[in-house]
């Protein structure tokens, strides 16, 4: 049986009768602990990137799989990474048990179904060059173990992210990271530390694949899409900065040409 840290008591108790100050001090010195948590996996978060970003340059694809909050998290992070770095839409795919109608209400019993996820990954035809992350705080799901050991018997790379040490979905991935980030402040309510760590290590990975692919030029989203007058400032920015030119000709530039990247090549 795996150690459901996760679901382990927490170190506060009687919070119905803690202040509003107490119950907020008391939730942000446990937040604190979680980046401490991330740093020690690291390694292992090291190893899965490098996986990826092997992968995506063979034309792979990056699925998030998970199952309420987890799978929320990783529909966020691929959801945001077409409009920071320029990339098409079916690169980083998140997929979430119960189908899209769990993003906004839980569907019930959803992650039980060790068959489905295997089910939802074959609508995007995936193959040998893709990489799947399963992501379950518990480490438990059935819906992410389920499609973690398929994609192991079809020859795709697996990783996790999971917060108790040595559990089922850990164990079947190739590429596993635990951050055992501790009993939560509500007695097992992950979305909360445990949600914080999956959502710093997602931001890990897919910013360091962006940037191994080559969609970073210095310490800037040179791909981004241009979606609104803040972005277009900021790029506009970016291409004065980059040109030693005026606002008014970055703009025209930036405007004619869709991006950055294409705006300073179009105007050295």
């Amino acid at each position: 049986m795996t150690n459901r840290i996760t679901e382990s008591e927490s170190n506060y108790n009687h919070l119905e009768k803690m202040s509003v100050a107490e119950l907020l001090i008391g939730i942000n010195n446990e937040d604190k602990t979680v980046a401490f948590a991330v740093e020690k996996a690291i390694p292992q978060i090291e190893k899965l990137v490098e996986t990826i970003a092997e992968n995506m340059k063979k034309g792979g694809r990056l699925f998030y799989l998970g199952a309420g909050t987890s799978g929320r998290l990783g529909i966020v992070d691929a959801s945001e990474c077409p409009p920071t770095y320029g990339v098409e839409h079916g690169l980083v795919i998140g997929i979430i048990a119960g189908g899209d109608k769990a993003i906004r209400k839980a569907v019930e019993f959803a992650e039980d179904d060790e068959e489905q996820g295997w089910k939802d990954l074959q609508e995007h035809l995936i193959n040998a060059n893709d990489t799947v992350i399963g992501i379950t705080a518990s480490g438990t799901a059935p819906y992410v173990l389920g499609a973690l050991k398929k994609c192991n018997e079809a020859g795709i790379a697996t990783g996790s992210i999971t917060c108790n040490p040595g559990s089922p979905v850990a164990q079947a991935a190739q590429f596993p990271v635990e951050v055992v980030v501790g009993p939560e402040f509500v007695t097992g309510s992950t979305r909360m530390k445990s949600g914080t760590a999956q959502k710093l290590v997602l931001n890990m990975i897919s910013t360091t694949v962006m940037i191994k692919l080559g969609r970073v030029k210095g310490n800037r989203m040179v791909d981004m899409q241009l979606s609104n007058n803040k972005l277009i400032d900021r790029g506009t920015k970016m291409v004065m900065d980059e040109l030693k030119t005026d606002y008014e000709t970055a703009n025209e530039l930036l405007k004619k040409h869709g991006s950055v990247r294409k705006a300073v090549e179009a105007g050295k």
